[in-house]
């Protein structure tokens, strides 16, 4: 039961919040856009409509002068001037259509460019409201998308690693994710969720931090990484001033995995917790 509820915790803390006012503010932006986004969808789409339509009146005609070419031969029964009129008369119809889809094609250009150009700003708006750190995210995902990605899933995990140790580590949970995304229920998972709470453990994000550490905890207690999943948690609840559960992951690391090199950190510090208790004057004693 109580690890149960050590494993719980951690997964109710993590998320992401935006204080009041910051998020009114990015709604009422984003249906500013989304309500622009949509007004030029439905003429792009027009457009394209119309463009569909005049296609194959062009064919036809195509086909009309194709058909006036090869009777020709058959001209002795007709004038010169008659041929020449329902010669002339296609030319400018073909003429016609011809100016009607370059003008469906500029138009499609240009609602196609201001779409583009409005999903662009539209992004750089959604990052300002956000802050600082959406925009970092947004460029490690850039630059993410930039690398080759190995298609072995080993190869893959490997990489990331060798981001994160790099040091460049919002590549390094850009690849992570795309890791768990790819490959949710694989055995490798357990370290991918491992090395994603460890780029938010770097940066001191112990709410996100302990998400990634409880689903270890959770759903591959058996893997390499979780006794020092253990070990991080009771980091990160000290780091939140949440004492009892610090010295709860510990007892649990150091019962559940007894052997392991993390439970050895965690007897040490449950030692210094136990002397730093001893040590402190009993409530009403004398000084």
């Amino acid at each position: 039961m109580r690890r149960l509820a050590l494993i719980a915790l951690p997964l109710a803390l993590s998320g992401c919040f935006y204080p009041a006012d910051r998020g009114r503010a990015l709604e009422t932006r984003l249906e500013k856009l989304d309500a622009s986004q949509a007004q030029l969808q439905a003429e792009l789409k027009q457009t394209r409509e119309q463009l569909d339509a005049t296609l194959p009146k062009i064919d036809a005609k195509i086909a009309e002068v194709s058909k006036a070419l090869q009777s020709l031969d058959n001209a002795s029964r007709r004038s010169g001037a008659d041929i020449g009129i329902q010669l002339q008369k296609t030319v400018e119809d073909l003429a016609q259509l011809r100016g009607q889809v370059e003008t469906y094609l500029y138009k499609i250009g240009e609602l196609e460019g201001a779409l583009t150009k409005t999903n662009e700003e539209t992004e750089k708006r959604l990052l300002a409201l956000k802050g600082e750190e959406a925009l970092k995210e947004a460029e490690a995902k850039k630059k993410a998308e930039e690398l080759k990605r190995p298609t072995d899933k080993k190869e893959f995990l490997a990489l990331a690693q060798e981001k994160a140790k790099g040091g460049d580590v919002p590549v390094a949970r850009q690849l992570y994710t795309e890791f768990l995304k790819k490959w949710p229920k694989d055995a490798l998972a357990a370290e991918a969720h491992f090395g994603l709470g460890e780029t938010y453990f770097s940066e001191d994000k112990c709410r996100e931090a302990l998400h990634e550490y409880g689903k270890l905890l959770q759903e591959y207690p058996k893997a390499d990484s979780t006794p020092n999943a253990y070990l991080r948690s009771s980091e990160c609840f000290k780091k939140l001033k949440m004492q009892d559960e610090s010295r709860l992951a510990l007892e649990e690391l150091v019962k559940g995995y007894p052997k392991s090199e993390a439970a050895k950190t965690a007897k040490a510090r449950l030692t210094e917790l136990d002397k730093a208790k001893k040590a402190e004057p009993k409530k009403g004693g004398k000084k």
